[in-house]
């Protein structure tokens, strides 16, 4: 696998690609999870979930679960009841969105198969679950909502019965007059599905609560991206007061979003520990973390485009149905990823009219929300094989009918037909950078000479446009106490070093390892003398954390500001030290010197008379050297990316397998901090975009029971199944920011399952077959061929 980046101002650490410093420590097993964690007078948590997908709860007997050795408590519903106060998932700015209150367990139905309904805590997880035999329930089953024309039909059964029907949150977006683009024009149209999935982490959900009556302090070990989300949630719905609440996120074993959302299964731990006042622990295993992880997807797109004899796009229209479970989640909601999807179709192109209807239903299956790449994957998929087809329609080829529709890079900044507005994309040159490292006309040359061997590959691209950096537009606004800022506090200690504390999280992307790069860079001092601190919210300061590729363009521009701070800093005291005028110092390699690189004094010298010696300075000048700094964007809403992926594919037309050959990504997240995790953030993302688009689906009975929740049923793609991935990068670094990154943690999943679709489908067309639901197993290829 190889990459290869054109970069603007290289720099001693900046655009460095650094092995991770904490890696060996992984490897070598000396990780701590937050299942590791053990407290005194520990407690363990299992739960009794609901076998059915829809039904009311009769009588729960709990009298002999509580008998047995080792019980300390058996929890239903009713036991929360006037310590948590309920929450709901949705948004102000999101009009007319509904959701029913939520608690910890269910007091009158269950809504989906896999719901938590009885607690049992106990000395130990294998005391608890055994309890959980002897809990008794009458369940009396009703009609599931399961699909999703079931869910929208005018007589479905009601998932809220408070409701007059399933539908959570319906938007429109209308732009320009599509109706008359898609008069005396070309047009094509497609319907699409898409299936559900899930993010299946390496390290399950788990959480520690501990209740500290003596100092009314609630502690929580949690592995989450957001610990600051957590404080809040945890303090407000339990009438906490927040500088009493501390979240503690250690080592996390993965998250690609899943770990955003609050579960029932985390306020009902932190209930028990404050109902025991003792520490209790929960770790879901891999079947329930099937059942109860949030899903994503699950999408019926129907589209059409309008366009022009020559080529040029005029109107898409769109209409999305996506069904989200029986209720929105907590605190960032499940129309969020719909939302994203109506807001990003057609994103890279020049549109004259722009309608979508979006629809969001309820459903008896596991909640819905964010993960890796919200809405982008389906958005790529529709548009791009809109534009496949046109182009199709027209003989045109694929890289043609693109360049002649791109946004032009003297058009920015561009406001899109749906509302978003672009600073600076670089379409045009990740589109030729991808034509030229596929080396395409020889690709399409041996495409040609196997087909008349009857071999049938196919070639597929897609453009995508990726949302990062979200300001209060994305959450702030809709009331959602989730911070678009972060901070970071930089102290230099006595022996030189630098400690950074910083309010973005690490779950495996590499975010401690690109801090320390521009702390070092920013400071002027060795990589290994800065060491990072993140995921406590007593140790940190507060911000928004790890999510939507804010890492580096919000974390990396917040570090990098309280780098230039403390440099100050330092050289305020050393200029008084050498009787220096500031400017004509700097800081090199650990030590003060002079413009011409001239060692001067060590920053360890300054640090000891900072602390030890503060004497010694003139009046007016600080002995200080802590800093800090918050950030938060205020250019635009938003940051966006882009890239284009290319993927060849190999479809045995007789079995339906499909073998992907190759896969080419050429991305541009602006000022790239380090090649080599950014290289493993994009391959990892191909990895789950492929996934979705060949491998990955929860599939559903018609009683609404998850039929393949366990890892010998859900198809996780293996190494041995993956293609070489090629990466390239073009840089146009954001001005929004002196750093100019702009995150790259989704552009790999954003456009690898679009342009698998076209490829496969590239491959079927000489046979008049043509695949249109996710992933594209061998039965659907199969199906699309007229074999079965």
């Amino acid at each position: 696998m190889s990459a290869v980046t054109d970069s603007p101002g290289r720099t001693r650490y900046i655009g460095k690609g650094l092995p991770r410093p904490g890696a060996k420590r992984l490897l070598a097993g000396r990780g701590r999870y937050t299942d590791d964690v053990v407290l005194p007078r520990m407690l363990h948590a299992a739960f009794l979930r609901s076998p059915y997908a829809h039904a009311r709860l009769g009588s729960v007997e709990t009298a002999d679960a509580a008998a047995m050795p080792g019980v300390h408590a058996v929890l239903t519903g009713a036991d929360f009841v006037g310590i948590c106060a309920p929450w709901t998932g949705t948004l102000t700015h999101f009009k007319g969105m509904r959701s029913a209150p939520q608690m910890p367990l269910p007091a009158d139905k269950v809504v989906w198969a896999g719901q938590p309904v009885v607690m049992v805590i106990a000395e130990s997880r294998a005391e608890a679950e055994d309890a959980l035999e002897l809990v008794g329930i009458d369940f009396e089953e009703l009609e599931p909502v399961v699909d999703l024309d079931a869910a929208s039909a005018p007589d479905a059964p009601r998932i809220d019965a408070d409701a007059a029907d399933n539908v959570l949150f319906r938007t429109r977006i209308e732009a320009g007059d599509t109706a008359r683009a898609f008069e005396g024009t070309w047009s094509v149209a497609v319907d699409l599905r898409f299936g559900r999935h899930t993010a299946v982490t390496m390290e399950p959900r788990s959480l520690v609560a501990d209740y500290d009556p003596a100092e009314e302090r609630l502690t929580v070990h949690q592995s989450t991206q957001t610990p600051y989300q957590f404080q809040d949630i945890y303090a407000r719905h339990f009438g906490l007061s927040e500088a009493r609440v501390r979240v503690i996120a250690p080592d996390v074993g993965g998250s690609f979003g899943m770990k955003l959302h609050l579960y029932h299964e985390d306020m009902a731990v932190v209930g028990a520990s404050l109902l025991l006042k003792r520490p209790v622990k929960f770790t879901a295993d891999r079947m329930e973390a099937f059942a109860s992880d949030i899903h994503a997807r699950d999408h019926r797109v129907r589209a059409r485009l309008a366009f022009e004899g020559d080529g040029r796009m005029r109107a898409i229209e769109v209409d999305d149905v996506t069904g989200v479970g029986p209720f929105s989640a907590y605190p960032r909601t499940s129309a969020v990823e719909g939302n994203q999807v109506v807001r990003l179709i057609g994103a890279p192109y020049r549109l004259d009219g722009y309608r979508a209807d979006l629809t969001v239903l309820a459903q008896n299956k596991v909640q819905m929300s964010q993960y890796r790449a919200v809405g982008h994957p389906i958005a790529c998929a529709v548009t791009e094989r809109l534009v496949d087809l046109a182009a199709r329609e027209l003989d045109l080829d694929p890289f043609e009918i693109r360049r002649r529709n791109y946004v032009t890079d003297d058009m920015y900044p561009h406001k899109t037909p749906s509302g978003y507005t672009f600073e600076k994309l670089s379409l045009a040159a990740c589109l030729d950078r991808l034509h030229d490292v596929m080396n395409y006309p020889a690709l399409r040359a041996e495409q040609a000479a196997l087909r008349e061997k009857g071999i049938h590959r196919g070639i597929g691209i897609a453009t995508y446009v990726e949302i990062t950096n979200p300001t209060p537009a994305f959450y702030g606004v809709g009331g959602a106490h989730i911070s678009a800022q972060d901070g970071c506090v930089l102290k230099l200690t006595p022996s030189g070093d630098v400690a950074c504390a910083i309010s973005i999280t690490e779950q495996g992307q590499g975010s401690e390892a690109i801090v320390g790069q521009i702390v070092a860079e920013g400071v002027g001092l060795d990589r290994d003398r800065v060491r990072v601190l993140t995921g406590d919210t007593e140790t940190t300061p507060s911000g928004g954390a790890t999510w939507a590729c804010r890492g580096a363009g919000i974390g990396g521009e917040t570090a990098l500001q309280a780098a230039r701070k403390l440099k100050e800093r330092i050289l305020e005291i050393a200029a008084a030290i050498l009787q220096a005028e500031t400017g004509s110092l700097d800081i090199r390699d650990g030590a003060v010197t002079d413009a011409d690189g001239s060692p001067r004094v060590t920053l360890t010298e300054v640090a000891n008379l900072a602390y030890y010696r503060s004497d010694l300075l003139p009046p007016g000048v600080s002995p200080a050297l802590t800093v800090a700094h918050h950030f938060a964007p205020r250019g635009y809403p938003f940051a966006f990316t882009n890239g284009i992926h290319g993927s060849l594919v190999e479809v045995d037309t007789e079995t339906g397998l499909v073998r992907i050959l190759k896969h080419w990504v050429v991305e541009d997240c602006g000022r790239v901090i380090n090649p080599l995790l950014v290289d493993e953030q994009i391959r990892g993302g191909v990895v789950q975009g492929l996934g979705a688009a060949f491998f990955e689906e929860c599939r559903y009975g018609e009683t609404g029971q998850l039929l393949n929740g366990s890892m010998t049923d859900y198809l996780v793609p293996m190494a041995c199944e993956m293609p070489d991935i090629v990466i390239r990068h073009v840089e146009t670094p954001t001005k929004d920011t002196e750093l100019g990154a702009k995150g790259c943690g989704e552009a790999g999943t954003a456009a690898s399952s679009g342009a698998a679709l076209n490829a496969v489908n590239d491959a079927l067309q000489p046979l008049g077959a043509t695949v249109s639901q996710l992933p594209m197993t061998p039965e659907r290829i199969l199906r699309a061929l007229g074999v079965v």
